[in-house]
Formats: structure tokens, C-alpha cells, sequence
């Protein structure tokens, strides 16, 4: 997979995307990832990405042209490149579309800053993304988290693909209670089942957990 990100605080990804998970997918070659500074796509000597909004109005808007030249940069690359625009008003990421997103061949996301983005960037997305119903300052973060989700699920990227099975909402549920060593901490005991060694009753208590955890985060009451 190869995934552009379009942003112009690239260097805000170096950290994140040179650890763990996603270091090990680019030295197996199994993503290829780069930043793509859309300053370098200005033609000003101040690099300028962001003007006054028409009508008035507080803050700054991002121009187009730099935004649609470095799609251009990208197109050229990948020609069929799938394209994300970070938005709060866009879908709600969830598990689903990370799943849907790691089958893609490549992808890119376009980071927003200050008040939005000219209404005619729009037209380079082919869909729209939110974390939540909230406001960041950018879309960096977003697309790190979207990027660390996506990442983890190609074939591949992880070494125990079993683990991937068991997770939060790959089945609807979120996942059940985890215990390790000691076998008493603080007071705090590991449930008895779980060192019963019956595997069919562990696995039963781990789906009743699962579906009380999953009414919880629902807000529903269980029973």
C-alpha cells in the first residue's frame, strides 16, 4: 500500500510513523509512506497556503491552488489513488472503514488547518473523514490515528494475525477484560475462570464480559 499525506507540518509524522507497528510494515515494504508539504506547492516567497475568507469572517481559509498542485504531484505517482479529506463534518471513522481502507492499493489524505479549506478542495476527495464531532487544530493528528488503524490491519503488518480476531469491534463487541501476573495485585484478584484451565467456560465468560463492556459503552443497561 502506499499512502500520501498532505499536510504542511510534515515533520509533525516523524516520530509517529518511525516506531512500532508502522516502522516494521515500512521495512517489510508492506506501505510505503510519504509526506507531502503543501508549501512546496506555492509560488510566493512566503510559501503562503492560507488567505481571507470572501464575506468576512474570523481566521484564515487554505487556498486551493497549492492543495490541487500537490493532488497533481500525488496523481501523477498514483494515478488511482483514493483520496480522503479531513473534515469534521465527514463520516465518523470507525473499524469498518480502517478494514476498508487497508484494502486499498494506495491512498491519500489531505490535513486541514486554520478555519477549513476553500469549499472547492472538496472536489479532490473522494470521501470525507472525522474523528468525532469534535475540532483539532489540524488534521495531522487524525490522519495519524487513521493511518496507525489502517496500517495494523494489512496482511502482514502484525506478527500474530489471530490477535486481530480478538479486538475491540471486530466482531460488534467491544473486547473483554485482560489479566497477566501477579495473580493478586493491591487486593485486586484475577477472576478464578480464567485459571480454571476450561476453555469453553473461559471462552463463555469472555463473550458475557465482551456483551456487558459493549452495553455499557452503548449506554444500555444489561437485562
Amino acid at each position: 500500500m502506499e499512502i500520501y499525506i498532505l499536510s504542511i507540518f510534515p515533520n509533525m509524522f516523524e516520530s509517529v510513523f518511525n516506531e512500532t507497528i508502522i516502522k516494521r510494515a515500512q521495512e517489510k515494504k508492506l506501505v510505503k509512506i510519504e509526506t507531502v508539504n503543501i508549501r512546496d506547492f506555492t509560488h510566493d516567497k512566503h510559501r503562503t497556503t492560507d488567505d481571507y475568507p470572501y464575506g468576512g469572517g474570523a481566521g484564515m481559509v487554505m487556498k486551493p491552488e497549492p492543495i490541487y498542485e500537490a493532488m497533481d504531484y500525488v496523481k501523477e505517482k498514483s494515478p488511482d489513488v483514493h483520496t480522503i479529506l479531513l473534515t469534521p463534518a465527514g463520516e465518523i471513522f470507525n473499524q469498518d472503514k480502517a478494514k476498508e481502507l487497508s484494502k486499498k492499493d494506495s491512498i491519500a489524505i489531505i490535513c486541514g488547518r486554520y478555519e477549513g479549506f476553500d469549499e472547492r478542495v472538496r472536489y479532490l476527495a473522494d470521501e470525507e473523514i472525522s474523528l468525532g464531532r469534535f475540532v483539532l487544530s489540524g488534521g495531522e493528528i487524525a490522519a495519524m490515528a487513521i493511518v496507525d488503524a489502517t496500517v495494523r490491519l494489512i496482511p502482514g503488518v502484525l506478527g500474530n494475525e489471530e490477535s486481530l480476531k480478538e479486538e475491540s469491534f471486530e466482531d460488534g463487541l467491544i473486547e473483554y477484560p485482560q489479566y497477566t501476573r501477579p495473580r493478586v495485585y493491591r487486593g485486586m484478584a484475577v477472576p478464578d475462570i480464567l485459571l480454571s484451565g476450561n476453555h469453553k467456560k473461559i471462552k463463555e465468560w469472555r463473550m458475557q464480559k465482551a456483551k456487558e463492556r459493549t452495553l455499557k459503552w452503548m449506554g444500555v443497561e444489561d437485562g
